[in-house]
């Protein structure tokens, strides 16, 4: 069994708010590397903690189950979502604003190249791992819903919460799209410019249907997953759109 080369001790870093961030990304570098050498079924808690250079009670105090530990900064990027909705002009276009928010995704994928790869891998070959990363495209979506609904009802939309699980669906599918072509590049494919595409193309998409309540306009109504691909989503959307018309 090959072993990932051990870390250097990290200890007493988490005394401070930026020492726990630092040890729950080098806890999840750790288990990365252990996953793609020993395989995720093989990899304990234990040798995970010991690559990251500290104890099994020290994993449990960030995570629950070493699955977790993958999706690490799950929770600061929900966290950054909130602040950008929180700063945004609320003159801007809502779904704009949901694209730029959930675009942080993206780049936090970009920061970590190397364990953005691995991770990729593993979740197509996990399926406990799989899970958690439908689990959490899910949170994202859920984030992006609650956002819009707020938007939508400000300027009096009589169907805010429908018109904005459907907007957040789009977006999701749209950054889903952008990541899966970006990592099977190899993280060669510009990211960025790939975002501002496919966001250009759902926020047009919406906009030309965000009529609100009482200009007689009807709502429509598309129903897809995550997984359905960008260029299908916008079809869907824009096609409804225009037949309602």
């Amino acid at each position: 069994m090959t072993e990932s080369p051990r870390r250097a001790p990290v200890a007493r870093v988490g005394a401070t708010p930026a020492g726990r961030l630092r040890l729950r990304r080098e806890l999840a570098a750790a288990a990365v590397d252990l996953f793609v050498a020993n395989g995720y079924e093989a990899t304990t808690v234990d040798e995970i903690a010991a690559a990251a250079g500290v104890g099994r009670r020290t994993f449990f105090r960030y995570f629950d189950t070493k699955d977790d530990v993958l999706f690490a900064n799950h929770d600061e990027i929900v966290a950054e979502m909130n602040e950008y909705f929180d700063a945004a002009s609320p003159t801007r276009e809502p779904v704009e604003v949901a694209c730029g928010a959930v675009a942080l995704v993206l780049d936090s994928y970009a920061a970590e190249l190397d364990v953005s790869l691995k991770r990729f891998t593993l979740t197509r070959t996990v399926p406990a791992l799989r899970d958690k990363e439908v689990a959490t495209v899910d949170r994202y979506q859920r984030v992006l819903a609650r956002y819009l609904q707020a938007r939508f009802e400000d300027r009096g939309d009589d169907v805010a919460s429908l018109r904005a699980a459907v907007a957040a669906a789009a977006i999701a599918a749209a950054n889903n799209h952008v990541l899966r072509r970006w990592l099977r590049s190899g993280g060669e494919d510009d990211i960025k410019a790939s975002a501002a595409e496919a966001f250009a193309l759902v926020v047009d998409a919406f906009r030309s249907g965000a009529a609100v309540a009482g200009d007689g306009e009807k709502t429509v109504v598309a129903v897809m997953t995550t997984a359905t691909p960008l260029q299908e989503v916008i079809a869907q959307v824009s096609a409804a759109l225009k037949t309602e018309r």
